[in-house]
């Protein structure tokens, strides 16, 4: 998340706010504080946006009191209750976020993910690409969600994917024996909803 890059054009900064708004529970002085951003949406402001010291002052202060929220996870972390992981992916970049439920805070995030793709998997179809986002954000949270169980939502349904057609490919097969060692249950979560992963997924390509 530290790494982000500053958004470039108006659809890039309201894919940001949603991102950052997802969480405003954990940001102190959420609306203050995203005030030069938001105002990048208005009507008069061009598609290529103009990004100055006020705006980049926003965006870290943004980042860093998001990155305080899951520094200290054992504070976090509820080892009793199930936990929830977003996946997404783009063309080049996956992403996914860990989350569990708070009592009158809604999801409270735990960790954040993305990674680019290779030159080969950029260029498997959207379902092998939702699908390696979700074997991929399994593996990369497993310290936490190891034997407990997980709900994962994608905007896809890799787990019919990839059930479906093992016989079709090791690479597969491979994904399907992964998939054995997690107690995970596959949601729908249609893509404009699923803004946390989305957001990791494309602003970091």
């Amino acid at each position: 998340m530290r790494d982000m890059k500053v958004p470039e054009t108006k659809r890039q900064v309201r894919r940001l706010i949603g991102f950052f708004s997802y969480f405003r529970d954990y940001i102190k002085n959420f609306a203050e504080i995203a005030k030069p951003l938001t105002d990048l949406t208005g009507k008069r402001i061009p598609n290529k946006i103009p990004w100055g010291d006020k705006e980049n002052k926003a965006f870290e202060e943004l980042k860093m009191q998001l990155c305080q929220a899951t520094m200290e996870p054992m504070q976090i972390v509820d080892f009793d209750k199930p936990y929830v992981i977003e996946v997404d992916s783009s063309d080049s970049t996956i992403g996914a976020v860990l989350l569990q439920t708070a009592p009158d805070q809604g999801n409270k995030p735990v960790a954040f993910a993305s990674q680019k793709l290779t030159s080969t998997q950029k260029s498997w179809s959207t379902i092998e690409k939702e699908a390696f986002a979700a074997i991929w954000a399994l593996d990369k949270f497993s310290k936490w969600i190891f034997s407990k169980p997980v709900t994962l939502y994608s905007d896809h349904n890799p787990l019919t994917y990839i059930t479906e057609s093992t016989t079709k490919s090791s690479k597969l097969m491979r994904w399907a024996l992964a998939l054995q060692q997690y107690d995970v249950t596959f949601k729908f979560k249609v893509g404009r909803a699923n803004v946390v992963a989305d957001c990791l997924s494309r602003l970091n390509d």
